[in-house]
């Protein structure tokens, strides 16, 4: 069936690590190189897509997290040409044909076949299956092969695997279970062109798939949404605590560190970038499952081929 894009590797969304140098790096190899775009103010993304396009025509994607109101990013996006557009959290069927309409090929993130029938309903073009995996933000409530293998026997779209996969082992075990292509966010965590603060990098390279969990304790700012991270102070003291909610968490309220002069709390869903200063190794530090197989920086174009030819 296969992908409307040259190469069967996508970079997923990564927060605020996902620069125009990581997109533009991955997109030039026929790879989908993706911007996170659900947070930035509307004249910054406007800027953004404009160099993407500049650099690589529409050959990128533009990520939408529909947990938010994204209609005028969407409409941002579409004007400047981005080609294809995708959606997480969320089936919003009138913005799947608004993006039809100006030309886009729309794919949908989806964590159970339930969405994945819904999406497919509601005009997506290609589904992305994230399994629980996953790092970040996680809708995966099932091991990604098994949820491949469910999508794939119910549905005919193109599917794109996301979640545990950094390695060519991980990337052919998501194809031989019915993906046309893969998505890898924590790899592109380790690219030279991520804004990734060192601190956080560092944790990265050494961890292994124990060191993360599935939580929902990194909730301001985007509360009752599950994510992996990496198992850190902050997590371990609330462990000890006995799991205490909101408001009764060990440090609730304390500002660990800054960015742009603009304070961060203890259980903040912001992740650690350049611009970051204070107690990072205290913050939300997302990695899925396959920080294991990520041992050292390289570049993205690098990291995008080298998956990319263990599916050759």
């Amino acid at each position: 069936m296969g992908v409307p894009w040259a190469v069967p590797v996508v970079q997923a969304p990564i927060g605020p690590a996902t620069t125009t140098e990581l997109v533009r790096a991955v997109s030039r190899v026929g790879a989908l190189g993706t911007l996170a775009a659900s947070w930035t103010e509307p004249d910054a993304l406007r800027r953004q897509v404009r160099t993407l396009r500049d650099a690589v025509g529409g050959d990128f994607c533009v990520n939408l997290v529909l947990a938010f109101d994204q209609r005028e990013r969407l409409e941002i996006a579409l004007a400047e040409g981005a080609r294809f557009i995708s959606f997480s959290w969320g089936v919003e069927p009138p913005l799947v044909r608004r993006a039809h309409e100006a030309g886009a090929v729309v794919l949908i993130q989806v964590g159970d076949i339930a969405t994945a029938e819904e999406a497919a309903d509601g005009g997506a073009d290609v589904l992305i299956a994230q399994g629980l995996e996953a790092g970040g933000h996680v809708q995966g409530t099932s091991p990604l092969l098994d949820l491949v293998r469910e999508i794939r026997g119910a549905l005919s779209l193109p599917v794109v695997a996301a979640g545990g996969i950094a390695d060519p082992v991980t990337a052919r075990a998501a194809i031989a279970a019915g993906a046309d292509a893969v998505a890898c966010g924590t790899a592109f965590l380790a690219a030279s062109e991520a804004d990734v603060h060192p601190v956080y990098r560092d944790q990265l390279l050494r961890a292994e798939a124990a060191d993360t969990v599935l939580t929902t304790i990194f909730d301001v700012g985007w509360p009752d949404a599950p994510h992996r991270v990496l198992r850190n102070r902050t997590f371990l003291d609330w462990l000890a605590a006995g799991e205490p909610v909101p408001g009764q968490r060990p440090g609730d309220g304390d500002v660990v560190a800054t960015r742009d002069g603009d304070p961060i709390l203890r259980y903040s869903d912001a992740q650690p970038t350049h611009r970051t200063s204070g107690e990072v190794e205290a913050m939300a530090l997302y990695a899925g499952t396959s920080v294991g197989h990520v041992s050292g920086v390289a570049g993205a174009e690098t990291i995008a081929l080298t998956i990319a030819d263990a599916l050759a």
